[in-house]
């Protein structure tokens, strides 16, 4: 199977790359900004310069992972959240259209509001900032394209190997537990959370490619079981690496302010409907949170 993986140099795209190549698919990594030797740099803003990528390589499916994944940065350049966001996938849902590939569209649980969860696929979206509209979008324009077979797949916030920490809203959070400088950090103690596996949805993907595509419904939801806000995932991190956290202060405030970007208070999504469909195949497949950071970190679970 022919497969192209969007966003290659980001924590879900590596992963989805490496799975695919892992399992013997025929597969391409594209990146833009970090392109490697072994992922091909593309700009995917460039219509005509994708055109004629895709027209070449002729895919089977495009696990599309590159997206503007920063709220407060989408809210900061609109213009080009939206193009990446909305306008890069209709072009790529479009593509599918004419050049029969699937399309796999990586979304979001902030196309919701928090207020009423759990979330089924098939539940109102009503995002409360910018970046959860722009995605909110971008699924109406993916799944708008006629003759396309496009998927959604909404994921929660995500966490797993990393160049950098600052890759990940999760990652991130080991570099303020570890800094014993002195240095005070108030931390969300707002909005629950389920931190999922980026390797674990990577897998998912490619049993999820062997699945007929005509029982694949146009919208799925992937998240792992456990909640957590932010700070309760630094106790976890303190714990796991025998750290205090005197300089972390819980906050439970809803975010205020100009400044402020709202986020949702609980987006849990509910995740029968892609469980029912993976029966047989390996089902949702989803790891423990604090199990896989005792072995990632490689230290003992207390």
């Amino acid at each position: 199977m022919k497969v192209i993986v969007t966003g290659a140099s980001g924590v879900l795209g590596s992963a989805t790359y490496k799975a695919y190549k892992g399992s013997g698919h025929d597969v391409t990594g594209l990146a833009h900004s970090r392109a490697t030797d072994h992922l091909k740099k593309l700009d995917l803003t460039n219509f005509p310069e994708t055109d004629a990528f895709l027209e070449n390589l002729r895919p089977d499916w495009v696990i599309h992972c590159a997206a503007e994944r920063r709220p407060d940065v989408a809210q900061k350049d609109p213009e080009g959240a939206r193009k990446l966001n909305v306008d890069v996938p209709q072009h790529l849902a479009e593509l599918g259209a004419k050049l029969k590939f699937t399309l796999v569209y990586i979304s979001t649980d902030y196309v919701f509001d928090g207020t009423s969860p759990p979330y089924t696929p098939a539940s109102a979206t009503n995002p409360v900032n910018f970046y959860g509209q722009t995605k909110r979008d971008g699924e109406l324009a993916v799944l708008g394209v006629q003759g396309a077979k496009s998927v959604v797949l909404r994921v929660p916030v995500l966490y797993g190997p990393a160049s950098k920490n600052s890759e990940s809203a999760i990652n991130i959070l080991l570099d303020i537990v570890q800094d014993q400088s002195g240095k005070q950090y108030k931390m969300d103690h707002y909005a629950t959370r389920y931190p999922t596996n980026v390797v674990d949805i990577a897998n998912f993907l490619v049993r999820l490619s062997a699945v007929k595509k005509s029982l694949i419904p146009p919208i799925l939801h992937y998240s792992a079981p456990e909640p957590y806000t932010k700070f309760e995932i630094c106790l976890v991190f303190s714990k796991l690496l025998g750290l205090p956290i005197t300089h972390i202060t819980p906050d439970a405030d809803e975010p205020t302010g100009a400044a402020a970007v709202s986020r949702p208070k609980n987006c849990q999504l509910y995740t029968r409907e892609t469980e029912d469909l993976m029966v047989g195949v390996g089902g949702l497949g989803t790891t423990g949170f604090e199990e896989w950071w005792a072995e990632y970190l490689g230290v003992c679970k207390a």
